[in-house]
């Protein structure tokens, strides 16, 4: 009997607390639903502000994540002192917290960091063609963290960003026009002006090919190689024109060799062998 007197007490007394607790719970939870609300109506506000001015695309995102992130903190902070938590405990709690999540989280707070230079030195910007961490692709998404590319082959590659901060970064759009050179091998018996002429030739007939002052093509020997003299077919264009040019100019160029019967040659070695004297007794 004494066992469920005990009970008896233990539920009246935490039931009393419960109660008490119950306002507090009840506008931790509207709070909660109220401030979400209130956050996805600010996020709207931002996309509208961005979309209404011609904000960098990269800023605009990098800014949204951001506020999106910070409100939902503030809130987390409000709920937490609504259910009855001081603010001083609650500060002392925060600051241990991140403590130990800074020291568990070195890796992401470096990608933050990462993030923010990436934002503020603009190395490249959403849409940019670049190269880093040995991965190639269109930049699809800076956020705070992450960089996320899309391959050629378009899949999705995902850099951290504290990484691709610290790394060489080859950004192929941002000068708006590259330059290329396409390698030509042709035989050591073959005509070099002759093909050097037709190569030249095939690059002049190309629109797409930036014929300016200082950026005319030219078509020099580059290597004595073991099997093969090497051309060097190098022009300007935009990127935009850049692979197609380039698939046609190396087929094309094939072809015009070929029908000037210029050999092209492949990799080869002679070898020669030499009867000794045991060979000869043998």
């Amino acid at each position: 009997m004494e066992k469920f007197k005990d009970i008896d007490t233990y539920i009246q007394e935490y039931g009393e607390k419960f109660i008490d607790f119950l306002p507090s719970l009840i506008g931790a939870v509207l709070l909660l639903l109220i401030g979400l609300w209130v956050i996805k109506f600010i996020n709207r506000l931002v996309n509208k502000f961005f979309a209404k001015k011609e904000f960098d695309v990269t800023l605009e995102r990098f800014a949204a994540n951001l506020i999106n992130w910070g409100l939902k903190i503030v809130l987390f902070v409000l709920v937490i002192t609504q259910l009855g938590v001081e603010s001083a405990s609650l500060v002392a709690i925060i600051g241990a917290a991140g403590l130990a999540i800074g020291l568990a989280l070195q890796g992401s707070l470096a990608n933050f960091a990462g993030g923010v230079l990436i934002l503020l030195l603009k190395p490249f910007r959403v849409g940019d063609f670049i190269k880093g961490q040995g991965v190639e692709g269109t930049v699809k998404t800076i956020s705070i963290f992450n960089t996320h590319l899309t391959t050629f082959g378009n899949q999705l590659a995902i850099i951290p960003n504290g990484k691709l901060s610290n790394d060489t970064i080859i950004n192929y759009t941002e000068e708006g026009i590259r330059r290329e050179a396409i390698i030509f091998g042709i035989g050591y018996d073959s005509d070099i002006k002759q093909a050097k002429d037709i190569l030249l030739g095939l690059v002049m007939e190309q629109e797409t090919v930036l014929k300016l002052e200082d950026k005319m093509p030219m078509v020099v020997v580059s290597e004595l190689a073991d099997s093969s003299v090497n051309l060097s077919v190098r022009y300007w264009s935009k990127n935009e024109d850049f692979w197609n040019l380039r698939w046609h100019i190396l087929e094309e160029g094939k072809a015009r060799l070929e029908a000037a019967e210029i050999v092209i040659p492949f990799p080869q070695r002679d070898v020669h062998l030499y009867k000794t004297e045991s060979d000869s007794k043998s």
